[in-house]
């Protein structure tokens, strides 16, 4: 049933927020009949061109019809500034309008994981997974998977600027790889993306939309969640907005929050759970006092360093023309090749900043373009862009809801670069991103640093270059992170059940207890598949 108006109804699971995560539950929960299923979403439907045209994130991403627009608070490690915060409005979620870049970390995120305590989320546990969801365009091997829901393919364009980027990280110690997704990802090479036949390739696209059909899954769009309802402390409500109304449905069996490590320690904190004194400050009865709901805020944060180059093209200026722009139309409408099938980063490598680590700890997105801000136009002169981040980073920050009204956005404070080791590895980063463009296979197009500016060179002069062109690359995780008995701050078991309550789940990015070392779309969709198994398990007892 593709919506319904489910005031006073009573399901048996409840399932709210439709994004990466409950796209993947509301699949699974109802595939066998046995269960009613409600998934509640805030924002819309996809019904929106950009949505499924790869280059579509250019016009979501801050428009408030498939963007949540929030903003982080100012940071000191930023030097006081003020970022956007992205989060998808629609079904899919981030899904919807992020990068497609397919990526599941390395092998060593998920042992690390185990080795916290948190038995059946080390690598061999969850490779299965992430190959049961996949249909990769090379087919079944080893490392991938065959006729899953969620679609992996190569990129559909090539750039000569990103090709001589490969020979000289290759040149600079980096090797070529075809797949970032082995278990060890270190190497460069084209990002393997979420896309079919040219065409963004959402979760819900791929889990939901499918078998809306269902008889027992029950789709509510427009419904902004403001509270979880407790007897005792069993969960058994939820209480939400659309269109101006107030409804309360229940749930027989859970309900399972999956807003994402944004939207879900907010909506938890609402409900009554979280530091008894913040809880108590927004004028709600404490239910649960759980310190750990919406801190251990983990980001990757991308420093983007911009070269200027000669002889060779770039988006800058092919975009400038009118009749190239046309041209890019009419091959995306007769091939689905071409710049409109771009994901934001077209080139990845993943490498250590410095000799200490012993897997890598630095992901670089290569782009053939540049521009001073996300949103603003692009230079007025051919140049690459070689955005870097740090994958483990050891600041830790946090989200926590404003008032105990949903319609108020969080208050979200990253605290990025507030360790002494991530502005080393910032340093570290930006010397190294500056050794790739200098070797000899980017000689022909005579790069020229354009930002930071190779006059900065101490490390306190780099240090304050990151503090001021930093921005996040949309990677929020473990606002509600899972911890094995005994340790105070876990908000969630393995089983990812939310401590000190019944009947109430978090199945998202936030109960990630450390960063994967990659884009955190896939992983998140992993944990959905293993959290839903884990679900059906206890139901059918």
């Amino acid at each position: 049933m593709a919506e319904a108006a489910a005031s006073e109804q009573v399901f048996d699971f409840i399932v709210v927020g439709a994004g990466s995560a409950g796209c993947v539950l509301a699949n699974r929960l109802s595939a066998d009949g046995r269960y009613s299923v409600a998934v509640l979403e805030g924002g819309g439907k996809d019904n929106w061109i950009w949505f499924h045209i790869p280059v579509g994130y250019l016009f979501a991403i801050g428009n408030p019809r498939s963007d949540w627009m929030f903003k982080t608070e100012p940071m000191p490690g930023l030097n006081g500034r003020v970022l956007n915060y992205p989060r998808g409005k629609t079904i899919g979620g981030c899904s919807a309008i992020n990068a497609m870049v397919y990526m599941r970390g390395q092998a060593r995120d998920y042992d690390g994981w185990r080795q916290l305590g948190l038995e059946g989320w080390g690598w061999d546990d969850v490779l299965p997974l992430f190959k049961q969801q996949e249909d990769h365009f090379l087919g079944a091997s080893q490392f991938h998977g065959a006729g899953g829901p969620w679609h992996v393919d190569k990129p559909r364009i090539r750039w000569d600027i990103l090709d001589a980027f490969i020979s000289a990280a290759e040149q600079s110690g980096i090797p070529r790889t075809p797949d970032f997704n082995t278990g060890t990802n270190e190497g460069c090479g084209y990002f393997q993306v979420n896309q079919k036949g040219g065409r963004r390739w959402s979760a819900a696209r791929g889990f939901l939309k499918p078998v809306l059909n269902r008889p027992n899954l029950h789709l509510i769009t427009g419904a902004l969640a403001e509270r979880i309802g407790f007897e005792g402390n069993r969960a058994k409500t939820v209480t939400y907005r659309q269109n101006g109304a107030q409804h309360t449905i229940a749930a027989r069996r859970e309900i399972i929050v999956a807003t994402g490590a944004v939207a879900t320690p907010a909506l938890l904190e609402r409900s009554g759970l979280g530091n008894g004194a913040h809880v108590q400050r927004l004028g709600v009865p404490v239910v649960a006092d759980l310190p750990g709901i919406g801190e251990n805020l983990q980001d990757h944060l991308q420093i983007r360093p911009i070269y200027k180059v000669e002889g060779v093209a770039t988006m800058n200026i092919l975009y400038r023309s009118l009749f190239r722009r046309g041209l890019m139309g009419l091959e995306y409408a007769l091939r689905r090749t071409g710049a409109l099938t771009m994901a934001p980063s077209q080139l990845g490598a993943f490498t250590r900043s410095s000799p200490e680590f012993d897997t890598p700890n630095l992901q670089f997105h290569i782009q053939p373009l540049s521009l001073d801000a996300f949103g603003e136009p692009m230079h007025p002169f051919p140049a690459f862009t070689v955005s870097v981040a740090n994958l483990r980073p050891t600041s830790r920050g946090s989200i926590h809801a404003r008032s105990p009204r949903p319609e108020d956005a969080p208050i979200i404070q990253p605290n990025y670069l507030s360790t002494p080791e991530d502005q080393r590895v910032s340093v570290d980063s930006l010397r190294l991103a500056r050794r790739i463009v200098q070797a000899p296979a980017l000689a022909q197009y005579r790069p020229q640093e354009f930002k930071p500016g190779a006059h900065l060179t101490s490390d306190a002069e780099l240090v304050q270059a990151a503090g001021d062109t930093s921005t996040t690359i949309f990677h929020p995780v473990g606002t509600a992170r899972m911890g094995p008995d005994g340790d105070a701050m876990a908000v969630t078991t393995a089983r990812l059940k939310v401590r000190g309550v019944e009947g109430l789940r978090v199945i998202d990015a936030s109960v990630m207890p450390r960063i994967t070392s990659g884009n955190t779309n896939t992983p998140t969709m992993m944990i959905a598949e293993k959290g839903a198994a884990m679900v059906l398990e206890d139901a059918r007892g």
